[in-house]
């Protein structure tokens, strides 16, 4: 039987509203130090969201953001209605072997830190290691007294320069480097657009379904949302103006959409830029797995549409890389560059130098470019491996419902009487890395479904094992319902 955390654990997460770091990662690092310290073991039930929050004195959406950070860095699991606890897999193989259950059905031929189907992460095999090595020796041997010193606040000028030039070339937008902001992820792009631009009160489109962890992250801030439906055609613009016709942004993800894997229609994008310009409205533009379409290339982006300097873009390196680097990047329109350098001081201590160089390199040598085309032709291959062997093991009781793009399958059952969200609390409870589509939802939810990540899944013995150990889950799913 899993161990309660103590009750009194939050007498021991000391808060600083003068530190430099937000609340959310303040706790973070507190639970990160009971784990490391042993105070809180593999098996531990955490605090709950509402106790948590009171004891604190904070809000339930930022317990909610560091549990979810908790549990994307995998120090935390969610059990549905059971709780959250420590993950059991941050046993060391001298205090827990692997079970022979989890032997018998393959999850331990993950890659390290990947759980079954576990979405946002890239290939962690297919990253090219030596080249980055070498990389990285290289630029440890030109190390020089001005990389030791506090980095700039927007970023390394080499970066933003290689930045600017990858966009011209792949996204189609013409900026000036003085433009691109590097962040230490997209909630930090996200923060730095809110210090730079959001006033209370100010209204926000956010799709419907859409990222979770950038919605409680707007809803630590108490900015107000507005979820806005999603179709085949991306954001419904005429949506969002029939049910908050004064909100000042829309944050979307119109080349990929998160989850849905949609792209936003031309039509579409042509609306959302004239409701931009005509009311001086703002435009978060999440460039999100844009790289990934595997039958068409990426649409034209809106910042490259934008003639009224109203589009903000938004692009990470978490999955083209690596998860660990924590660099983003974010582009304003030039008429807004003092105003978010002013943030940024305020905001950002700035990202490590030496990994600014590294990717920088990476980018100029042209190591980058081939990275991605070999990642695309990969994550095609392991796309379609999975849904071959999805309606191999469920017949057609399963079906995958987005189109070729992105790093994970949406897939809607038929046939069970069990909703979606049990079937995925069944199997993260078995140590999957699923989700169902419910937490990706604020209004009324529209489709039940599960988000499979398939980029870790190399085998088909391992996609075989995978897929029948899910059906297995289902079974048991229906016999609780």
């Amino acid at each position: 039987m899993a161990k309660q955390a103590p009750t009194d654990h939050a007498k021991d997460i000391a808060l600083s509203r003068d530190d430099s770091h937000p609340i959310y990662l303040q706790i973070c690092a507190r639970f990160k130090t009971a784990i490391a310290e042993g105070r809180l073991v593999p098996g531990d039930r955490m605090p709950s969201v509402r106790a948590l929050a009171s004891e604190l004195g904070l809000s339930r959406g930022t317990i909610n953001l560091a549990y979810q950070i908790l549990a994307e860095e995998g120090y935390v699991e969610f059990r549905g209605a059971a709780g959250t606890f420590v993950d059991m897999r941050l046993r060391t193989p001298e205090t827990a072997a692997p079970s022979p259950s989890a032997t018998r059905h393959g999850l331990i031929e993950q890659p390290p830190n990947a759980r079954p189907f576990q979405l946002g992460l890239p290939a962690l095999d297919a990253f090219p290691r030596k080249t980055w090595s070498r990389l990285v020796s290289r630029c440890s041997r030109q190390l020089g007294a001005a990389q030791l010193g506090y980095p700039e606040p927007a970023g390394l000028m080499a970066l933003r320069e290689r930045i600017a030039g990858y966009l011209a070339f792949s996204r189609g937008i013409a900026c000036r480097p003085e433009q691109v902001f590097v962040t230490a992820g997209h909630r930090a792009s996200l923060e730095l657009i809110m210090r730079s631009l959001y006033h209370p009160g100010d209204g926000i489109w956010f799709e419907d379904p859409g990222y979770p962890v950038a919605r409680e992250f707007l809803l630590s801030i108490h900015a107000k949302l507005h979820p806005v439906p999603v179709d085949a055609d991306g954001l419904v613009v005429e949506e969002g103006r029939r049910l908050a016709p004064d909100a000042r942004f829309a944050i979307v993800t119109p080349a990929n959409q998160s989850p849905l894997c949609v792209m936003m229609s031309k039509e579409r994008r042509s609306e959302l830029l004239k409701w931009a310009e005509e009311g001086q409205h703002w435009i978060v533009e999440d460039d999100y797995d844009s790289e990934y379409r595997y039958n068409r290339r990426p649409p034209l982006s809106l910042k490259a549409m934008d003639r009224g300097e109203r589009v903000l873009f938004t692009g990470s390196f978490s999955k083209v890389l690596f998860p660990g680097l924590r660099l983003a990047y974010l582009v304003v329109p030039p008429g807004q560059i003092d105003v978010f350098e002013r943030a940024c001081r305020l905001v950002s201590a700035g990202c490590p130098e030496f990994h600014q160089s590294v990717v920088a390199d990476f980018i100029e040598q042209g190591y980058f470019i081939r990275h991605l085309k070999k990642m695309r032709s990969l994550y095609a291959e392991r796309r379609q491996l999975l849904v071959d062997i999805m309606h191999d093991v469920f017949g057609d009781r399963v079906a995958a419902i987005s189109p070729a793009a992105g790093l994970h399958l949406v897939v809607q059952f038929q046939g069970y009487r069990a909703p979606a969200s049990r079937i995925a609390a069944l199997a993260r409870a078995e140590g999957f890395g699923l989700q169902p589509l419910s937490l990706w939802y604020m209004g009324p939810q529209s489709i039940d479904g599960l988000l499979l990540g398939f980029t870790n899944i190399t085998t088909k013995a391992m996609a075989a094992t995978l897929a029948a150990r899910l059906r297995d889950i289902c079974v048991a799913a229906d016999r609780e319902d």
